[in-house]
């Protein structure tokens, strides 16, 4: 990793339930313990299904995420926060007047908004999934693979 890198990193949104659980859970897969991570939300609410459903579909589990606010973050100090959700940088921007840390916006559409029937919301989810993959891959391109 370069000194530029982060060294633990918060994805935040609006509930801790779709967005924010899917970019810490590809974080993990992808970098493993190599850079902390988290994720936490304005409001918690509890992990979407559609959330777990389309995880699993790339091999990742979510089922167990516990859903917290920024109030109930085990570490409180982060590198970098990277907000999913407009209150979620309303909220980092708050918090980071008092410690040094990066906020960066990742306008990332709420797949949970979606209407229609079930095939078009796992889509929705499925295309949000895959951005955030994409966007932390390109994001971190210069973090090192994890231990095998």
């Amino acid at each position: 990793m370069s000194a530029l890198d982060p060294t633990s990193v918060l994805f935040a949104c609006t509930h801790n339930s779709v967005r924010s659980p899917m970019a810490e859970a590809i974080m993990r897969s992808l970098y493993g313990n190599r850079i902390y991570v988290a994720s936490a939300g304005v409001r918690a609410t509890e992990i979407d299904g559609f959330t777990i459903e389309v995880m699993s579909e790339i091999g990742l589990d979510v089922e167990d995420h516990y859903s917290k606010n920024f109030d109930e973050l085990e570490d409180g100090s982060f590198d970098l926060i990277i907000c999913l959700s407009k209150e979620a940088k309303i909220k980092a921007d708050e918090i980071t007047r008092t410690m040094a840390c990066d906020v960066e916006h990742w306008i990332t559409v709420d797949p949970s908004e979606v209407e229609g029937n079930r095939e078009m919301r796992l889509n929705a989810y499925r295309q949000v999934r895959d951005d955030l993959y994409q966007k932390i891959k390109t994001r971190f391109a210069t973090a090192p693979a994890p231990l095998v």
